[in-house]
C-alpha cells in the first residue's frame, strides 16, 4: 500500500481539510493514476454533508470526487489498454458485477452491484472507497476512461460526470441533426446538454428563469433563448419539440414544458429535485408523450462521449481552483456562483 494526500469530511458539519489516506497496490488488471484535475459535481456536497442519509447515506471520513483525470504511473501486468504516461479518466463507478444483465448490456451504471468511486464498500482494503479529491487513485482496467489528447485537462474532468449526464440521454433517445431540442436550465449539468445538443446538428431551444444567461446561452450553442417565466414565449412553442432534457435540481413545474413536446416526443430529467412533482396525466396523454429519466452511462457509452468530445473540442467550462478552496467553492455551489463547474488543480496538493 501507498499513503496519498487527499482533503476529507470528518462529519456532516465539518469543512473539508487535509488528511492522508491508504491507496491499494495496484493488482494485475489495475491502473494506478496521478490525479491531476478533480471536478465538483453537487452530489459531493450532498455526500459530504449526507443529505442523502436516507438513500445513500455516508460513511466518515469521507473524500468525494468523481469526475477525475490523470496520468497513468503504472499498470498491472495483465492490462493491455493502458501504459505509464497515458491521459487517462474515472468517472462514478469503479467496479461492478460483471454478470447482471445491465452489466452484460455494458450499463454498468444499472448494475444492482456496483462500487461507486467514492463511500461505498471497498472489497480490497475495508472500509469505503475515497474518491478523487487526493493525489492519486487505483483502479481496475475495466473502468478506466482514454482521454483524447486535443481536449484541456481541467476541462475534461467534468465530463465523467456532467457530460455523461447529459450526453446519455440524448444519445439514447437518437438525438440527431435537424430535430428540436429543448434544455430546461444552465447551470452545470444544463450548459454541457446545450453544447451536446448544438454539436449533434439539433436546434437548440435553452429555458432559463433568468434574463441575464440569454447571451452564455447563445455563447454555448443555442439557437433560442426563451424565458420560461414568459408565459406567451412559452406558448409559442406548443407541440414543436422532439426532445427536451430537464436538468434542473431545484423544485419546478415540469408541466410547463409537456405541453411543448411534439407527438410521441419525449421529456427526460437528470436533475433530482428534492421534492416529488405533480404531473397532470393530459400533458401526456395529448400526443402519446413520454416522461423518464437518465443517469450517467455505462462504460462503454462514456468512452463513445469522450470520443464524441474529442471530435468536436467539447469541454466543460470551468472555474480552476485549488484544493485549499473547495469549501467556498461549496458555498459558491450553493448559491450557482460558478460559471459552469469548478476544476480543482490537485498540484495544490503538493503544498500541503
Amino acid at each position: 500500500m501507498s499513503k496519498a494526500k487527499a482533503y476529507s469530511a470528518a462529519s456532516a458539519t465539518s469543512p473539508l481539510a487535509f488528511t492522508t489516506i491508504e491507496r491499494r497496490d495496484p493488482t494485475d488488471t489495475d491502473v494506478a493514476i496521478e490525479i491531476l484535475f478533480c471536478g465538483v459535481c453537487h452530489s459531493d456536497l450532498h455526500q459530504v454533508r449526507n443529505e442523502w442519509s436516507g438513500v445513500m447515506p455516508t460513511v466518515y471520513p469521507c473524500i468525494p470526487g468523481h469526475e477525475i483525470l490523470g496520468r497513468v504511473t503504472k499498470v498491472g501486468s495483465a492490462v493491455t489498454k493502458f501504459k505509464a504516461g497515458d491521459i487517462a479518466a474515472v468517472g462514478c463507478l469503479v467496479d461492478s458485477d460483471g454478470s447482471c444483465p445491465a452489466c452484460k448490456a455494458g450499463e454498468e451504471q444499472f448494475c444492482p452491484n456496483p462500487t461507486l468511486t467514492y463511500n461505498f464498500p471497498d472489497k480490497h482494503l475495508g472500509g469505503v472507497t475515497y474518491g478523487g479529491y487526493s493525489e492519486s487513485v487505483v483502479v481496475d482496467e475495466r473502468f478506466v476512461l482514454r482521454v483524447p489528447e486535443n481536449l484541456d485537462p481541467a476541462g475534461a474532468a467534468p465530463l465523467l460526470c456532467a457530460g455523461i449526464t447529459t450526453y446519455s440521454p440524448l444519445h439514447h433517445w437518437g438525438v440527431t441533426k435537424g430535430q428540436k431540442v429543448g434544455i430546461v436550465g444552465l447551470g452545470g449539468l444544463g450548459h454541457m446538454g446545450v453544447k451536446f445538443a448544438h454539436a449533434l446538428g439539433a436546434h437548440t431551444v435553452v429555458f432559463t428563469t433568468s434574463p441575464n444567461k440569454v447571451e452564455d446561452a447563445k455563447r454555448l450553442g443555442a439557437d433560442e433563448v426563451v424565458i420560461s417565466k414568459d408565459a406567451k414565449e412559452m406558448a409559442k412553442h406548443a407541440f414543436s419539440f422532439d426532445f427536451i432534457l430537464d436538468a434542473v435540481s431545484a423544485d419546478h413545474d415540469i408541466n410547463a414544458y409537456l405541453p411543448l413536446l411534439g407527438r410521441d416526443s419525449h421529456m427526460v430529467l437528470v436533475g433530482a429535485p428534492e421534492k416529488p412533482m405533480a404531473i397532470s396525466s393530459f400533458n401526456l396523454i395529448l400526443g402519446r408523450k413520454s416522461l423518464s429519466g437518465s443517469m450517467i452511462g455505462g462504460i462503454k457509452e462514456t468512452q463513445e462521449m469522450l470520443d464524441f468530445c474529442g471530435e468536436h473540442n467539447i469541454t466543460s467550462d470551468v472555474e480552476v481552483i485549488p484544493i485549499q478552496k473547495i469549501n467556498e467553492a461549496y458555498e459558491r455551489l450553493i448559491k450557482s456562483d460558478v460559471k459552469y463547474r469548478f476544476s480543482i488543480d490537485m498540484a495544490s496538493l503538493k503544498s500541503e
